[in-house]
């Protein structure tokens, strides 16, 4: 019974309610459970609990197996139970049960005679179990439930008594564990345990049971009957092992020993003579009662045994014992009654020789008699035949040794009697003897009980299992060994005497075999074989052979000595070889019957046959006797078997002969020469002679001789002889000479002759059928097995023979994958015996050779897996070679149809082994291998899944075979691996294999598309899709049990206990791979849901999980790291998808087990006393139960060790290291999980192919060492292979730490964490997780990892501080001063109320600091390497500057209701307080961490140089002291930066093609603007940018003149079709151009003290680019972007293209190309002034602005922009006039008139205009004033709009939360294109406040340029009237104003040429006439009426005051109305 009981519930007040989990099963499963947990797991917690359950269950062990009895009143409840139902403890209310369950019950009561209501609990739990038992009805679970309780409680009570103190064995537990067990069962004793046992040992018995099951139809299936006949065995066996370890613990009483000989006396054999198990145990539980030999062993506690031994005490008990013993009532067993009296007379014997027991003496005198009944009984023989061949003898160590004690203690107490027998052996040989020679028959009465012992001691140490080599007490070492340990059963130094027991024994041996009589010289060779058993004994034997022959001893025996000697024998077998060569004897040589006969007698053959097993015995055992036989020059063993192997003799001699051969074939010097000599002798011949008459050999023998006498054991030995043969030496050219050389006939035969017709031969013994197939698939295997495929077999090798040319045979690996990968007889015969064998496995029947089919199913098993794992590389090297061969990969033959089902359904009978995974762990095993090897292929998964679901009885028993293999821990439940034989090991080992490979199944399965095996297996729907699987608990609506059900069992045992999940400890590899199977079904999206939702609800697996972590378990490191990772993963799928659908409970219960730093509750451990217990313990260490813990996401990190030993380096002294590393280089290959790892089977053959290579002696003489060096190698690569798994375990796992604390910062809902625990969690994490990597000792592999987690960590801290910042600054004063606050709560004290001392109220600044100087440790760490790494850490650094920067504010427009004064005596703020500390801790790395960063920046990888780039420029701008821009500029970076330009030109050329490359260049070229902008805007940056002439290489750039062509049409640029991501060549275009632009305008504002020097060489950059330029002022197309370029353009040219520039220009002018300068200049300003009449506001570009409303998000910003920029334009336009103005014009009469005094512009603007592309005036016109005034009065009406628009947005801020939901969503949007209403409404808040901010902003600049606009215009429009209405003397000419002839020809050169600036002055007047002056005036009083003075002023009162600059607007209007009036005076 493989399951866990559900706790037992208590019993309950009712006396009627029903246990669910049966009070006949569950209890006693726990019982069984806990005795399991304290005495073979050795839990401590166990103890306790076991002491509690045993109290509790007193009774049930007192009562043994009684039933509880019917009873009326049951009998009654369970009949109505149906209408008024039954109560079920633990539960509420009452259940109806059904009809048929009733009837059931009583028929259950009926045949067990139980109560009724034990037999509902019984069905109930039936019931419940019933998925663990596919294809049981719950009738038919009850039943095994039934009997698996009292298997458990029998299970229970023997192993408590095996626990006991005791004289034979002890357990190593714990003192007080012991006392309380043997409290326990003493008392169970006292109430007659002996008699219950032994009552209930007789009265139980299967065939009854059976019987009784019947007729009540409780026997299902074949498998149901053999569980419940093994249940019931068990039961029987283990209460008779109870007794036995009792007796061996303690003997029994009087009374309890007389009820066990009174039972035995009853006792009868089995069918085939031997005593069953339970009689065996209870026989030699009556053997350890008369055990006295322990009194020899000095042990402590020897004494207090000896007073408890009532053999010694007693006399009572002797004299009671005697008398029963010598009563001559015959026993049914008459061996039996001489076995007990034997022991007893031996007991006597031993006590005799005790002092002072001279009071038992009247006893101890009859030994004798005692002794001589039991050999009168034949005790030898029946110990022979009954006892030692019983099938559980050799399964039991104390078996083994109360059998061998009592065989010794005979030899060694009764000397005299050994003698009797020996004298009496003499005599009867002489009768016989004697009867020969007179020709009568031997007479019958003779008695052989010398050779009955020695046949005993023979049989008895044949086995060995437990390796005790107790045979050794028989040989007495003449001269000490080398070997210590050699020195037999007492321990000492080699030259101590052994003790006399030992000399008398070894004697015995001696004695025995001096004058042997003919009839005991076969029982003495055969006792000898069983002494020999063992590699020391083995070698005792050899000398003793040895010495015997020897010529000294007295030749009686015809020639050479003894006749039990080497010399003899191999005398003897030389002597038949001559007789036996020479032709068969003619007719007339019979008579001489003296004469050696030339046959062999049947006596003789025996003999033979008993010496050639001894011989195969020692030498299997002891290699120097191998060697020294083979090599001795007189004996020649080997050519004397051979020889004698080609006479004919029977097959049966032969094959003894072949078997001696293969033991001298186990040593690899004699294999070789072996062959050469099968070869030679043609043993199967492989030359076939033209001139033989018949063929000869083994063939003829297989099929004339043994097929006839239907017995095989001449092939079944040769088969074995090449089997080792194989193993030992492989010979490559076998046969050279004489045939083509090969291992070809031989393999043929065994193919063809032997495999091939296995079946279909008769057999005589039906298990020799198998014992056959088992034997030569065992060669195959091996042949298999060591076959590598190489390029050579693949090429058609040529040898030379007898003059011709033949074809070598291919090796024999090569020729089985051959036959293997073809539809071959062999192939078929291989799948067709897998199918036969699963057919005999269910019938669960035993039948002949059961065991040999099992194993020729293994090597089958296995054949087909070594086809798998080698066909790919076979199948590779074939397709490279020129082979004639066709080969189908086996996985597809596997596919075909079987013709004996038609049915394609071999890989199904290959899964049906898993079926029986608890019977053939092996075949399982191998099974699940093949299975795991084929399911890789996604088409044959397919179409598995359709031969696995195809039939449902089939496919219920597949899938029950894999969860019976996957749940199989229970099958290994009790083994104690450091106890247990080595099979258990072994069978423990191999189910975890196959568990493993069926993990690896699912893993592969579940990469394959479905449907797949996994998805089967897991139990999801394959007819439908994947996803709408249900997943259930098994046994709800008819869901089986599947593999998913049996993983979770796996990880779930152990989870409730404080110790975790006990498979992580247990079997770490095994977990490690469930919890990847669990985590690829929840990351699958078809199997997602579906798990996630059953995990979730039925399991709440991973929050019990997740308590446990972290893991700890040193030795397993890696796979507790690959756990974690999995479940880490899963734990993250988990919060995204709850947080996702809103499962809030979920989501918060994980984060609070993750996140919570307040001790959780204590684990509950489903005992209260338990729970109380460690309650008081926590107590005790917690005092204050708040004290805080660490959170589990910290625990898990510190769980990760950092740091990594690494493997010392190679000393090596033959081979040459860098050698050495090339070849394990080319070793390396990726392993399942994608680590390189080295292949060290590959790297073993590579390296000793080496050594092989090597001639000569000096090479032979140093291989020893070669060896060693290369297991040096070797250890070296496994170590190295660990650290890279090691290192892999640790990136994963730090991998997947990382993304579960990414999950819970981002995806999981904010508001579960409160803002400030989440500030101080990341903190926490941050600093721990530096602390580890910055550690010395830390691994470097793992920094990316680290570093990666550092940057979410600190953008997270940098978003959650800001965000708590804005809500102080916000919380800070009344709603009424929101927008003020949020401005000034930054730059002034905050009110009094909330002040903010430190920074972000959480993370103090200490806390920010230390984070800040350890990001930087981790900077300098990384060193020269790691650029990737530290592109992470830069990225973090920003975000962590970001904290100390100012959120964007409002521009509210009211920042100057405060005086200069008190801005500057305002207290720092903690922006600044925090900057200006951080620039601090930066300046204190110095130069080290200004080197690096400004490396990255230079060069390296290009994000790298992005956010180094980025980082300079966060520096830069607050570094005060401008430390870092010192260091740029004297350590040359800056220059390198600003030269690097000149590279970046040719990349960014290339990006300008229609399909670029990827844009990196762009980008990082953007980067590098971006921060010389930033170093420009400092005024000493500037100048060094101008120092390094970075203008001059901007005016150098070739880049710049390739401006695309612009569509004119498209109004917003290439906005309609542009692709998804790439932006169009223009946008390119813009994004290299706009920098330089930006740039070259921030040197012009920010080097005032080099103004000129800039603007000289600005001047230069657009000369050099004037075409460009020009294009530009063009403008032919409104886009935002050109119009973005011409803003900044005009910008620069306003500040640039002025007089006086030209002369500070260092080029050396000469008059012509100064006529080139000043024509540039003069066209760049007619363009600009031109600008002036398209952009100072015409309808079409009105309309323009407006024409758009109904844009969608992006392109509402668009418009903004838009106007913005045009705004821009029309300012500078108008500032360079204004500077044109006033550096040309030193006194107010002269001035350069740039506009014409005409009006008439502005008047003309009201209707629309036809010519939209022209400009207004041709350029080379001047343009009118009226254009000023036009632009005045636009200026003066936008500005109110604006002014409005930007009043109403900060209303809107000040109360966002007032705002209609719709108006809010509208600005999400404009801010967030798609699912807006996927978002909180906090966070839609969020959005809509920055939206807003954003709009407040971009209206306060408008406002600003507005204004800037309107002054200045007022400003030029008052110097022109001043000049036209004042100084100007008009020329009364009717000239036309806009005559054709240029105007003003070198205006600008007045400055520099005073020689010619008398033109300019004389110009202006002679054009301008009286009239025009009189309409400009007429006009100008017109337009500048008093609404338009009142809008100005009203704009400065509501601005510009604000703004500080007093009344300039005001001052201006006064002037020019002024001019006006006095002008019109």
């Amino acid at each position: 019974m493989r399951r866990e009981a559900p706790q037992c519930a208590s019993k309950m007040a009712t006396p009627l309610a029903v246990n669910s989990a049966a009070s006949l099963w569950g209890p006693y499963k726990d019982i069984w459970q806990t005795v399991g947990n304290a005495l073979w797991r050795r839990q401590p917690e166990a103890v306790h609990l076991l002491d509690m359950i045993l109290k509790k269950h007193r009774p049930d062990f007192i009562s043994l197996f009684k039933n509880p009895p019917k009873n009326v009143q049951q009998h009654e409840m369970v009949q109505k139970a149906s209408t008024e139902g039954v109560a079920i403890q633990g539960q509420q209310g009452t259940r109806p049960l059904p009809e048929k369950l009733i009837k059931e019950a009583f028929i259950l009561s009926d045949l067990f005679d139980i109560g009724e209501l034990a037999a509902v609990e019984l069905l109930l739990a039936g019931e419940h179990q019933q998925p663990h038992f596919p294809g049981l009805t719950r009738g038919l679970v009850a039943v095994l439930l039934y009997w698996d309780g009292k298997r458990c409680i029998a299970n229970s009570l023997k192993a408590l008594i095996q626990s006991r103190r005791g004289k034979t064995w002890t357990l190593e537990l714990s003192p007080e564990l012991v006392s309380l067990t043997t409290r326990f069962t003493d008392e169970l004793m006292e109430q007659g345990l002996t008699y219950k046992v032994l009552t209930l040992v007789s009265q139980i018995d299967v065939n009854n049971e059976f019987e009784k099951l019947q007729r009540d139809r409780g026997l299902g299936s074949e498998k149901h009957r053999k569980e419940v006949s093994d249940l019931i065995k068990e039961c029987r066996q283990s209460l008779a092992e109870s007794l036995f370890a009792w007796a061996c613990q303690s003997p029994l009483g009087k009374d309890d020993t007389l009820l066990l000989i009174g039972h035995l006396e009853r006792v009868t054999v089995e069918a085939n003579g031997s005593l069953d198990a339970v009689n065996l145990a209870l026989l030699m539980a009556l053997l350890y009662c008369f055990d006295i030999s322990f009194i020899e062993q000095s042990t402590e506690e020897r004494d207090d045994v000896i007073h408890q031994l009532p053999l010694l005490t007693e006399r009572q008990y002797i004299a009671t014992i005697h008398s029963r013993l010598q009563d001559s009532q015959p026993w049914k067993l008459p061996g039996l009654q001489a076995t007990v009296r034997l022991a007893w007379a031996l007991a006597l014997r031993g006590i005799s020789q005790l002092p002072d027991v001279t009071a038992l003496a009247e006893f101890t005198e009859a030994d004798e008699t005692m002794a001589e009944l039991a050999i009168a009984d034949s005790v030898f023989l029946f110990l022979t035949e009954s006892v030692v061949v019983s099938e559980n003898f050799y399964q039991e160590e104390f078996y083994l040794r109360r059998t061998h004690n009592l065989i010794t203690d005979f030899l060694a107490l009764m000397p005299m009697k050994v003698k009797q027998l020996r004298n009496r052996a003499d005599e009867d040989a002489r009768i016989i003897h004697m009867s020969v020679q007179m020709g009568n028959e031997p007479p019958i009465s003779l008695r052989r009980d010398l050779e009955h012992l020695m046949l005993l001691m023979g049989e008895l140490y044949k086995k060995n299992p437990f390796r005790l080599e107790l045979a050794l007490e028989y040989w007495c070492p003449s001269e000490p060994l080398q070997t210590p340990t050699v020195m037999g059963s007492y321990l000492g130094v080699a030259h101590q005497r052994p003790p006399q027991r030992q000399v008398v024994l070894s004697k015995f041996v001696r004695q025995m075999g001096d004058l042997l009589p003919p009839t005991i010289y076969i029982p003495y060779l055969k006792m000898l074989q069983g002494l020999a058993n063992g590699p020391q004994c083995a070698h005792y034997c050899f000398s003793l052979l040895k010495v015997n022959g020897s010529s000294h001893v007295e030749n009686i025996q015809g020639a050479g000595g003894s006749p039990v000697s080497w010399e003899h024998f191999f005398h003897s077998l030389m002597l038949y070889h001559e007789h036996l060569r020479k032709d068969l004897p003619s007719a007339d040589s019979v008579q001489y019957r003296h004469l050696p006969s030339r046959g062999i007698t049947q006596k003789e053959q025996d003999g033979l046959i008993a010496f050639l097993q001894l011989t195969s015995i020692i030498i299997t055992w002891s290699e120097n006797a191998r060697l020294a036989l083979c090599e001795h020059p007189q004996w020649t063993p080997v050519v004397v078997i051979l020889g004698l192997l080609q006479c004919s003799i029977p097959p049966v001699l032969k094959a003894e002969l072949l078997k001696t051969l293969a033991a001298f074939g186990k040593s690899p010097e004699i294999a070789a020469s072996l062959w050469q000599s099968l070869e030679y002798t043609q043993i199967l011949q492989t030359v076939r002679v033209s001139s033989q008459r018949q063929a000869i050999g083994i063939e003829v023998e297989l099929n004339e001789i043994e097929s006839r006498c239907e017995e095989y054991p001449l092939t079944r030995a040769f088969c074995q002889l090449i089997s080792t043969l194989v193993e030992s030496s492989f010979p490559s050219n076998l046969g050279a000479g004489l045939r083509p050389p090969g291992f070809d006939p031989y393999l043929q035969f065994l193919r063809d002759s032997v495999f091939l017709r296995f079946r279909t031969r008769a057999y005589r013994r039906a298990a020799e059928k198998w014992e056959v197939a088992e034997v030569v698939l065992e060669v195959f295997y091996k042949l298999l097995r060591d076959y590598e495929p190489q390029l050579e077999d693949f090429v058609d090798q040529f040898v030379e023979l007898q003059g011709e040319e033949i074809m070598a045979y291919k090796l024999p690996g090569f020729s089985l994958m051959y036959h293997l990968l073809n539809e071959s007889p062999m192939l078929e015969l291989a799948l067709s015996l897998l199918e036969e064998g699963v057919k005999q496995l269910d019938t669960y029947a035993p039948f002949p050779g059961k065991k040999h089919l099992e194993k020729a199913v293994q090597h089958c098993l296995a054949l087909l897996n070594l086809t798998l794992q080698k066909e790919n590389l076979f199948m590779d090297l074939l397709r490279e070679s020129q082979l004639a061969l066709i080969v189908s990969p086996l996985e597809q033959l596997l596919q075909g149809i079987n013709p004996r089902t038609k049915k394609a359904d071999n890989v199904v009978n290959i899964a049906r082994y898993l079926y029986h995974g608890n019977t053939n762990p092996e075949l399982a095993f191998e099974s699940a291998k093949i299975l795991c090897c084929i399911s890789c292929n996604s088409n044959i998964q397919i179409k598995l899944v359709g031969d696995f679901t195809h039939d449902q009885s089939v496919s219920q028993k597949l899938m029950a075979g894999f969860v019976e293999c996957l749940d199989n821990e229970d099958a290994e439940e009790f083994v104690r691996l450091e106890e247990g034989s080595e099979l258990e090991k072994k069978l423990a080992v191999i189910r975890h294999e196959t568990r493993i490979h069926i993990l690896n199944l699912l893993i592969t399965s579940l990469e394959c598309s479905p449907p797949n095996l996994a998805l089967y297996l897991l139990g999801f729907e394959l007819k439908k899709p994947v996803s709408t699987t249900n997943l259930q608990d098994p046994g709800v609506l008819g869901c089986p049990r599947t593999c998913l059900h049996a993983i979770l069992n796996i990880l779930e045992k152990g989870t409730e206990g404080r110790m975790g999940p006990a498979a992580v400890r247990e079997s770490p590899q095994l977990a490690e791979l469930c919890y990847q199977v669990i985590y690829q079904l929840c990351a699958c999206s078809d199997t997602s849901g579906p798990t996630m939702r059953y995990l979730r609800t039925s399991q709440d697996f991973l929050f019990s999980q997740l308590q446990h972590l972290p893991f700890s378990n040193k030795e397993y490191e890696i796979s507790m790291l690959n756990q974690m990772s999995w479940l880490m993963k899963t734990a993250s799928i988990e919060l995204r998808v709850t947080s996702l659908n809103r499962q809030r409970s979920h989501t918060q219960k994980l984060l609070h087990l993750l996140l919570d730093d307040m001790p959780a509750r204590p684990y509950s451990d489903g005992e209260g006393g338990m729970e109380d217990e460690n309650r008081s313990v926590s107590g005790f260490l917690h005092v204050d139960t708040s004290t805080k813990v660490r959170r589990k996401i910290l625990s898990i990190l510190d769980s990760i060790d950092f740091s990594q030993e690494i493997p010392e380096p190679l000393q090596l002294d033959f081979f040459d290291r860098n050698q050495i590393e090339q070849v394990i280089a080319n070793c390396e290959h990726k392993n399942l999980r994608g680590q390189t790892v080295c292949n060290v089977k590959l790297l073993h053959r590579v390296l000793v192919a080496e050594v092989n290579a090597l001639q000569g002696m000096a090479a032979i003489g140093q291989r020893p060492l070669l060896m060693e060096e290369i297991s040096t190698i070797l250890q070296y690569v496994v170590g190295r292979n660990k650290l890279l798994q090691c290192l892999h375990a640790k990136r994963h796992v730090l991998e997947s730490w990382r993304q579960l604390v990414e999950v819970v910062l981002t995806a999981c809902p904010q508001d579960l964490i409160q803002a400030e625990d989440r500030q101080l969690i990341i903190r926490d994490i941050l600093q721990d997780v530096h602390d580890k990597i910055l550690d010395d000792e830390a691994a470097q592999e793992l920094m990316p990892v680290v570093a990666g987690a550092v940057f979410t960590l600190t953008a997270h801290l940098s978003q959650a501080v800001c965000t708590e910042q804005k809500q102080l600054v916000v919380s800070g004063s009344g709603e009424a001063h929101y927008a003020f606050m949020l401005e000034s709560s930054l730059s002034s004290p905050p009110p009094a109320e909330n002040p903010l001392v430190g920074f972000a109220s959480s993370v103090g600044d200490s806390s920010l600091h230390i984070i800040l100087k350890k990001l930087l440790d981790f900077i300098l760490k990384t060193g020269g390497g790691f650029q990737r790494v530290r592109t992470h850490l830069y990225g973090s650094l920003l975000y962590y500057l970001q904290i100390a920067q100012r959120p964007d504010e409002p521009d509210t427009l009211e920042t100057a209701k405060k005086t200069m004064w008190e801005r500057l005596t305002a207290p720092e703020d903690v922006f600044s307080k925090l900057q200006r500390e951080n620039i601090a801790i930066i300046e204190s790395y110095g130069a080290a961490l200004m080197e690096v960063v400004c490396r990255d920046a230079c060069d390296g990888h290009e994000i790298g140089r992005m956010l180094a780039l980025a980082l300079l420029d966060r520096i830069v701008s607050v570094d005060k002291q401008q430390q870092w821009l010192l260091y740029l500029s004297n350590s040359g970076y800056l220059k390198v930066l600003v030269d690097s330009l000149l590279e970046d030109d040719r990349t960014l050329q290339s990006l300008l093609t229609p399909q670029p490359p990827p844009l990196k260049a762009l980008y990082t070229y953007e980067s590098k603007m971006a921060f010389l902008t930033r170093v420009a805007k400092i005024q000493q940056g500037a100048l060094e940018l101008l120092r390094s002439g970075v203008i001059v290489r901007l005016a150098q750039c070739q880049v710049y003149d390739m401006r695309p062509e612009v569509d004119p049409h498209g109004m917003f640029g290439s906005v309609r079709d542009a692709p998804l991501f790439i932006p169009s060549p223009v946008e390119r275009y813009r994004q290299v151009l706009l920098p330089a632009l930006r740039l070259c305008q921030v040197i012009l504002t920010s080097s005032t003290a080099q103004h000129l020097q800039a603007a000289g060489q600005v001047l230069q950059f657009l000369i050099a680019h004037s075409d460009t330029i020009q294009a530009i002022l063009r403008c032919q197309d409104m886009s935002a972007g050109s119009l973005q370029e011409l803003a900044l353009l005009t910008g620069i040219i306003s500040k640039a293209a002025l007089p006086g520039i030209l002369s500070e220009l260092d080029v050396d002018v000469n008059e012509g190309s100064l006529m080139e300068l000043q024509g540039h200049i003069g066209r760049f300003q007619r363009q600009c002034l031109g600008l002036l009449s398209r952009f100072g506001g015409s309808d079409r570009l009105r309309q323009f602005k407006f024409q758009d409303d109904n844009l969608d998000g992006d392109q509402v910003s668009k418009k903004d922009e838009i106007e913005l920029a045009m705004q821009q334009i029309c300012a500078n336009v108008m500032e360079y006039c204004q500077s044109l103005i006033l550096q040309s014009s030193p006194t107010l009469q002269h001035i350069v008139c740039l506009f014409t005094p005409s009006l008439s512009e502005s008047s003309n603007r009201e209707g629309p205009r036809p010519d939209t592309q022209v400009p207004v005036v041709p350029y080379w016109h001047l343009p009118g004033l009226g254009i000023i005034v036009y632009l005045l009065k636009q200026s003066a009406s936008d500005f109110f709009s604006y002014y409005d628009s930007h009043r109403r947005s900060v209303n809107k801020l000040q109360n966002v939360e007032q705002l209609p939901p719709d108006e809010i969503k509208e600005l999400c949007q404009s801010v967030m294109h798609a699912g807006v209403d996927k978002i909180s409404t906090a966070q839609k808040y969020v959005l809509a406040k920055r939206c807003l901010v954003k709009l407040i902003n971009n209206r306060a600049k408008l406002l600003s340029l507005c204004c800037f606009i309107i002054e200045t215009c007022l400003f030029v429009l008052w110097r022109h009237l001043e000049y036209y209405l004042l100084h100007c003397s008009p020329m009364n000419s009717q000239d036309s104003l806009f005559a054709s002839r240029p105007l003003f020809k070198s205006r600008r050169l007045q400055d520099s040429f005073p020689s010619e600036a008398s033109l300019d002055f004389r110009i202006g007047p002679t054009v301008v006439s009286q009239h025009d002056i009189e309409q400009l005036q007429a006009d100008a009083i017109n337009v500048f009426g008093e609404s338009l003075q009142k809008k100005l002023l009203d704009i400065e009162r509501l601005y510009s005051k604000v703004r500080s600059r007093y009344s300039f607007i005001q001052a201006l209007v006064r002037r020019i109305s002024g001019l006006l009036r006095l002008s019109r005076t």
